[in-house]
């Protein structure tokens, strides 16, 4: 029986042990029969059909996993074309049914993945919130009387809640992170120009993305993947040029003071402050930095000439059917008339002028870390006070795409109403990939699951790998800590620490005898139940790690030590013999505690 999630690891695994994709199919069909959101497809791809698209699938490919997506079910937000299904953007009036896939779903098809349906969306992708649609509110998985987040609701809804491995969404003003937030999953926001937008009915077409849901944050690189890649069919397409970031101790940029805004919501504040002090054990450096000039550029998205693109995007269908707009929707879109030419280039300077104050903030960071959103609501007050409560959403989004960065979210974890929250990581253009592992990592180190599934544990093999810089990973665990008397053989070549964690539970750790500084022992014995003993990881160059293990003395050595996340890095081990009499000080929990207790 397959799990809640439908993430890559656990498919790819299910379809080598024997199961088909005729299997999948079926056990989609049943999902989206028993779901008990009815708002989440506006098109649901025929079952016949879906069975057939399975059929055709193993007459192309019928060795299991020989194509990158191979069987995986995936759901597509109604302002992408796919061929066979109508294109709505959420307006019955506007409906036109596409003659070829948009050149994202083309690719993703071609690499083995399934449609299983179109999904909600406020309507032309307008708003962050999930309301704005005569097809219904799709409803956060975790309290139906909340909001799922906008634009792209019924895309992660349909995720979190098991009926699709991954769903596509579109992000302007944040749509492809706020509905991540608000159901436990990963949003991935591609670099504006990365993946293709042919096929994609335009909000603002100079800044629109293409995004992704996914249970992980390898899945959803993974996906884009596949999709991204120049097509100069799209004006705005551009020809990346990766840019890398370091893989060990960043500089991440944080809130503070005035800028820390989350509108009452107290649990949101928690997290977030949880999650810096996550990104803290993890080896990260937190960095407060002005968010005004990143503000006050969000705010021209919706409070600037960047509406009258929204209008260009529908400026005839408007014009005779302006009736057959949602009513919050057609205000804003209406109210791109008030913007002439002379204001769009006023728009255009006053973009500029805040692109340069805030590159004076990345002088001192290498990421931003900032809440997905800073708070949530009910169905019920988000329709009572549509517009404003949907720009709380976009406080710390909006800016992303009018600067081209890249963006991940990942899950922050729960509150005590038992709602998720997230934090996004923002980077320079192209940073996508470079991006992804510490986003990981945080994601790994929240511990909330996947989806609507809190309790799943992330597999091993979707795990973001660091970029190979080249340099050795070495944990300590006593006088080579930070602040310890040995730390200069780390810090003098040159070392970085990148995190501060525990060990695996089934490690023991003692005080060797007639040792100047007091050394530890430490030792690993197969079933002891402990809780595991801090240490640090620290990254050297190779020819620094071969001349630190050359003057260990014995009884220590070198070994794999296995770490609580279940990963393995070498580090310092201690021979068992040496320990016979020696002062045990696991229940301690680590070095620097024994020393403390020696005050």
């Amino acid at each position: 029986m397959l799990p809640i999630m439908l993430d890559l690891a656990t498919l790819k695994a299910a379809y080598a042990a024997g199961l088909t994709p005729f299997d999948l199919v079926e056990e989609v069909i049943a999902r989206r029969k028993a779901s008990d959101d009815p708002a989440v497809f506006i098109t649901e791809t025929a079952d016949e059909d879906l069975r057939a698209a399975a059929k055709s699938l193993m007459e192309k490919a019928p060795e299991p996993n020989s194509l990158p997506l191979w069987g995986v079910p995936f759901a597509v937000k109604d302002n992408i074309d796919v061929a066979g299904l109508p294109t709505t953007a959420a307006c019955p009036a506007f409906a036109y049914q596409p003659e070829k896939d948009s050149v994202v779903v083309a690719r993703l098809k071609a690499a083995g993945a399934l449609v299983i349906g179109k999904t909600n969306l406020d309507q032309f992708a307008t708003g962050l919130n999930g309301t704005r649609s005569p097809y219904g509110a799709p409803r956060s998985v975790f309290d139906k009387s909340y909001v799922s987040g906008g634009s792209s609701s019924g895309s992660a809804v349909s995720v979190a809640a098991g009926l699709a491995s991954f769903a596509l969404g579109t992000d302007t003003a944040g749509s492809g992170r706020v509905p991540a937030a608000f159901n436990n999953l990963v949003g991935i926001k591609p670099t504006p120009g990365l993946v293709p937008n042919v096929g994609v009915v335009p909000a603002c077409r100079s800044v629109d993305v293409v995004t992704i849901f996914a249970a992980t944050v390898g899945d959803g690189v993974a996906i884009r993947k596949v999709m991204d890649g120049y097509d100069a069919g799209d004006p705005y397409s551009r020809k990346a040029v990766p840019v890398g970031l370091p893989g060990s101790g960043l500089r991440i940029g944080v809130l503070e003071g005035a800028e820390r805004e989350f509108f009452g919501n107290a649990a949101v504040e928690a997290l977030y402050d949880q999650a810096i002090e996550r990104a803290k054990s993890l080896g990260a450096t937190i960095v407060p930095f002005d968010y005004a000039p990143f503000r006050q550029a969000a705010e021209l998205l919706y409070n600037g000439p960047w509406v009258a693109e929204r209008l260009a995007a529908v400026k005839e269908f408007i014009g005779t059917n302006a009736d057959d707009f949602d009513p919050t929707v057609r205000t804003i879109i209406e109210g791109a008339k008030a913007y002439d030419a002379v204001a769009a280039f006023e728009g255009q300077y006053t973009l500029g002028h805040l692109r340069q104050k805030a590159l004076v903030e990345w002088e001192k960071l290498d990421v931003l870390m900032l809440p997905t959103s800073p708070t949530t609501y009910t169905v019920e007050a988000m329709l009572a006070d549509p517009i404003v409560k949907n720009s709380h959403f976009g406080r710390y989004t909006n800016f992303a795409n009018l600067f081209g960065y890249a963006a991940i979210a990942v899950p922050g974890g729960f509150g005590p109403d038992g709602l998720p929250s997230g934090v996004t990581f923002f980077g320079p253009s192209f940073s996508d990939d470079a991006l992804a592992p510490f986003a990981d990592a945080m994601h790994r180190a929240c511990a909330s699951g996947m989806g609507k599934d809190k309790s799943a544990a992330l597999p091993d093999a979707s795990k973001v790998a660091e970029p190979d810089d080249g340099l050795v990973t070495i944990m300590v665990v006593g006088a080579h800590l930070t602040g310890m008397p040995l730390n200069h053989e780390l810090t003098g070549p040159g070392g970085t620490l990148v995190k501060t964690c525990r060990t695996a539970g089934d490690y023991r750790l003692f005080v060797l005898p007639n040792t100047t500084p007091p050394k530890p022992g430490l030792i690993r014995e197969p079933g002891f139940a402990g809780k595991g003993l801090e240490v640090e990881v620290w990254k050297v160059t190779p020819a620094a790690f071969g001349r630190f293990v050359q003057n260990i003395p014995a009884p220590l050595g070198i070994g794999k030590v296995t770490l609580e996340d279940g990963s393995q890095v070498s580090g310092f081990l201690c021979e068992p013999y040496a320990i016979e009499g020696a002062q045990e000080v696991t229940e301690l929990g680590g070095w620097r505690a024994y020393i403390a207790s020696r005050r």
